[in-house]
Order: C-alpha cells, then sequence, then structure tokens
C-alpha cells in the first residue's frame, strides 16, 4: 500500500525545502567573498617564490588536466566506436605494439617536460632575491637555506622564528622582539631561521611562499621578499596539540620608515618590560628578606 495522499504531498514538500536549501547554501558559501580565490592552485601574493609555486603548480595541474582528457576521450570514443550488438561475442584482442609503445613513450617524455620544467622554476623559488632599492641597509650574514647562496647585495633581514604551543616568536636582529605578528619592511629580503621549542611545528603564509616545518633541534630556512604592504596570513600547518587551530600567524609589510618606527617602538616597550621586571625582583627580595 502506497502512502496517504496528505502524507506524500507533505513529504514531497520537505524533500523540495530541503533541496532548495542546500542549493542555497551552497551557493552562498561559493558566492561568499574570496570563496573561489586560488581554489585549485596555491595562493600567489607579491612575492616572487609564491608566484612561482603558484605557476608551476598550475603548468602541472594543466598537463594532468590533459592526460585525463586524453584518456578518457580516447576511452569513451572506443566504448562507441567498437561497441557490439547485443548478443554478439565481443573479438579476442591480444594486443597493439605500437600504440603500447607510444602511451608508454608519451608518459616518459611528459614526466621528462615536467621534470626540466620544475627545474627551471626551482632556483627562483629556492634561492633568495635581492632586495629592493629602497630596502634598509642591512647585513643578514646568513643564508636563506641550507647549501644555498646569500640573498643577491648586502641587504637583507634575517629573522629568527620560534614555534611554541600554540604562537610564534620572532627575533629580530636589532633587539626587536615580536610574537604571533612579524613586521618586515616593503621590497626587502627576509630570510628566515625556523625552529621549535617543544614539538613540531609548520610555519606556513601562503601569500609569501611555501611552508617549512619547524622541529625541535632543527633550523630549517626559507625566505620572501614582499612586493607591497599589507597584512598577510597563515596558521601553523602541522598538527602540534590540542589548541593547533588557534595557532595563526601573520606578516605585516610596512614602508621601511614605518618599519624603523616599530622598532624603536618595540624596543622601548622591552626596555620599560625589563625595568618592571627589576623593580618587581628588588620588591620581592625586600619582602621575602
Amino acid at each position: 500500500m502506497g502512502l496517504p495522499r496528505a502524507t506524500s504531498g507533505r513529504a514531497r514538500l520537505l524533500a523540495v525545502f530541503l533541496a532548495v536549501l542546500a542549493v542555497a547554501a551552497v551557493a552562498a558559501l561559493l558566492l561568499a567573498q574570496g570563496a573561489l580565490a586560488d581554489a585549485i592552485s596555491p595562493e600567489a601574493g607579491p612575492s616572487k617564490n609564491a608566484v612561482k609555486i603558484d605557476t608551476l603548480y598550475k603548468i602541472v595541474f594543466v598537463a594532468g588536466l590533459a592526460v585525463i582528457a586524453l584518456v578518457w576521450g580516447v576511452l569513451f570514443y572506443s566504448l562507441v566506436r567498437f561497441r557490439a550488438r547485443r548478443g554478439r561475442v565481443a573479438p579476442q584482442i591480444r594486443g597493439n605494439t605500437a600504440l603500447e609503445l607510444g602511451w608508454t613513450l608519451g608518459a616518459g617524455a611528459l614526466a621528462a617536460v615536467m621534470a626540466i620544467i620544475t627545474l627551471l622554476y626551482l632556483n627562483d623559488i629556492r634561492d633568495p632575491t635581492a632586495s629592493g632599492p629602497a630596502a634598509l641597509a642591512k647585513v643578514s650574514g646568513e643564508n636563506a637555506a641550507i647549501n644555498q647562496p646569500a640573498p643577491p647585495g648586502d641587504r637583507a633581514l634575517s629573522i629568527k622564528v620560534a614555534g611554541q604551543q600554540f604562537l610564534w616568536r620572532y627575533q629580530y636582529p636589532n633587539g626587536a622582539v615580536s610574537f604571533q605578528e612579524m613586521v618586515v619592511p616593503k621590497d626587502t629580503t627576509v630570510t628566515l631561521q625556523i625552529t621549535a621549542n617543544d614539538v613540531a611545528h609548520s610555519w606556513w603564509i601562503p601569500k609569501l611562499g611555501g611552508k617549512q616545518d619547524a622541529i625541535p633541534g632543527l633550523t630549517n630556512e626559507t625566505w620572501f621578499k614582499a612586493t607591497k604592504t599589507g597584512t598577510f596570513e597563515g596558521q601553523c600547518a602541522e598538527f602540534c596539540g590540542a589548541n593547533h587551530a588557534f595557532m595563526d600567524a601573520k606578516v605585516v609589510v610596512l614602508e621601511p620608515a614605518q618599519y624603523q618606527q616599530w622598532v624603536s617602538r618595540q624596543k622601548q616597550l622591552i626596555q620599560q618590560a625589563q625595568k618592571e621586571v627589576q623593580k618587581q625582583r628588588k620588591q620581592f627580595q625586600a619582602t621575602s628578606g
């Protein structure tokens, strides 16, 4: 027996309502600001290494799509072209040497081309570029990555990055220190020495280049050079504990003059904090003695 007409009608209305609700939810997600930005490739921001990573990814992605289209095209063509009528026995085909050699050599050639393209892009991703003409004159004294050349010229900012549950600590060569938010000058090559104080973390600001693991007892190194000001956000990309989701990171890029003002302000805050600690220590010693 079928459902009563009234019950069946309500069921159809409920199904239609749920379908419309699902479509509306999907549309809201897709139309949200930035929802489809860099949906199929890494984010590319104002740093050469990030742009090169994004471009290389797209080249490999398009090549993969071409291979899929070719394979599926041949498959469906064969299904239609060589189909047999119902009841007939399909012919037994032993193989096609020329065709098998063709797709084997073709796959090998494609892999070789992808390897060559990757090698051509690798230096621009791995090796730091020179700072711009307006960059602050600061000798980093360290290479941007193991077994790689130092940034060309003598103007690069070297920052030590330390991850710990659940924040990032940045130590600058000029004596400034900050947490969570890294501040750098525009158009200056920034080299990073990345480590961790407790468990494994992973430093990643997508628009400023690839991610780099932060491992206790090991220093990994990377670089970026932001050519425009702004705030660029990232996230620890290695599960590091209960509050991993809240271990975010930011890089704030300022004009060189604004950066110098920020450094001066940070030094003043550090000095004030040190004086306050000394004052509290003396008070504690006086009361405990």
